[in-house]
């Protein structure tokens, strides 16, 4: 069966600077692993909430993807519809696949909701009374979940056995991260994240992130 050229979303200005943090870096690194050619629309923030765009993405964020008659939105779902169709991303054994597909959902439903607990402290309770406080209450729930990780991990290189979509959406969520200080106290998860920046492909959707960004802001934009 002939599989379409996707086309998927991302910011026309990203607010990570083109530093693979924006959530279609998930969706980029997942079509690379996988070798499957992609075509990305860039949208601006008013863009987003127009009426063409939140046909597809209700909420009016990125990423989106659209395959011939087939408009998905939410990273994480996309991910799981690349992997489906397409080998290598899911393990062909049922029970490994099942458990695969649990630490993908373990990723966004677990993991990431204190880490993004924490940029909104960071950025949106600024200069706020309570911000040292909430930021002291956010990062224990991190480290409480981090700890159960890196338990879970031990000498491992990916969460369950070989490479799978479930690394892919882990290793962003983690790099949300970067900067913190919260990875320095976590040398396991620190490699674990390091491995997966040296596959090819994620380093072809970080440098094609990246070129986005530079070419809407010019060559000097991450010098």
């Amino acid at each position: 069966m002939k599989v379409l050229k996707p086309t998927i979303t991302a910011f026309e200005s990203s607010p990570d600077c083109g530093m693979g943090l924006a959530r279609d870096m998930r969706v980029r690194w997942a079509l690379e692993e996988v070798e499957q050619p992609y075509d990305v629309r860039l949208v601006s923030f008013i863009e987003m909430k127009e009426p063409a765009h939140l046909a597809v993405h209700p909420f009016g964020q990125i990423p989106t993807y659209e395959e011939g008659e087939l408009a998905l939105f939410e990273s994480g779902a996309i991910v799981f519809h690349i992997a489906e169709h397409h080998a290598g991303l899911l393990p062909v054994d049922a029970n490994a696949r099942a458990r695969a597909i649990t630490w993908m959902f373990a990723a966004l439903s677990t993991v990431e909701p204190p880490i993004v607990d924490r940029d909104v402290v960071e950025y949106f309770e600024d200069g706020k009374s309570w911000q040292a406080e909430r930021f002291a209450m956010v990062d224990e729930r991190i480290r409480g979940r981090l700890n159960q990780l890196v338990a879970h991990m031990g000498n491992a290189d990916w969460l369950d056995g070989a490479f799978s979509a479930a690394d892919i959406l882990m290793v962003h969520v983690l790099r949300r991260l970067e900067g913190s200080g919260i990875l320095d106290e976590y040398p396991t998860l620190s490699a674990y994240i390091a491995r997966a920046e040296d596959r090819p492909a994620y380093k072809r959707a970080f440098a094609a992130q990246l070129a986005a960004f530079t070419a809407s802001h010019g060559e000097g934009a991450n010098q």
